[in-house]
């Protein structure tokens, strides 16, 4: 695994050990940041990566200019490797962690631009995932099927990638 471009372009990521996290493949990132690219929210944003596992997706915004991100990660292995990831890139300044649950932590999340949520597989709590997530601007949610625009979001776009989904979202007042 490594970041596809900008600042840290090229650079080598560890991977966690075992299998409960899914890595966002490369062909999945490139679509996801030249699609934000394009819409000029990623320079100077602040981004939060819930279910982070690596880390790759969150990294892969702070190499292409967002500001600051925010990791949140349950699993053991998935934080060795997310803080190796941190750490090897020297941007621990640029990065808070928070080594707990993504649904308990979520209504703490404030003044966020862009949160990318990648959760387990068959993961079915998205409507209240969304609800939670009152502090956010937009979502990237890459799951198995296209995600529902829960009350308060609108749907922007669906793309399927192989058998990913990746469903952008933004908020609305209203």
């Amino acid at each position: 695994m490594r970041v596809i471009a900008g600042e840290f372009g090229g650079r080598t990521l560890v991977a966690p050990e075992g299998t409960t996290t899914r890595p966002t493949t490369d062909k999945v990132r490139q679509a996801v940041f030249n699609s934000l690219h394009s819409m000029g929210v990623l320079e100077g944003a602040v981004v939060a990566d819930l279910f982070a596992g690596s880390g790759a997706v969150g990294i892969e915004a702070l190499s292409r200019g967002a500001e600051h991100c925010t990791f949140v990660e349950r699993d053991r292995h998935a934080l060795a490797a997310l803080r190796a990831n941190i750490a090897t890139l020297g941007i621990t300044e640029r990065t808070t962690v928070h080594a707990t649950d993504v649904m308990a932590w979520a209504p703490a999340l404030r003044n966020v631009d862009i949160v990318f949520l990648d959760p387990p597989y068959d993961f079915d709590g998205w409507a209240t995932l969304l609800g939670l997530l009152t502090g956010a601007a937009m979502v990237v949610a890459e799951a198995d099927d296209p995600v529902d625009a829960a009350p308060g979001w609108t749907q922007l776009r669906t793309r399927r990638y192989g058998r990913t989904w990746v469903t952008l979202l933004e908020r609305h007042d209203g």
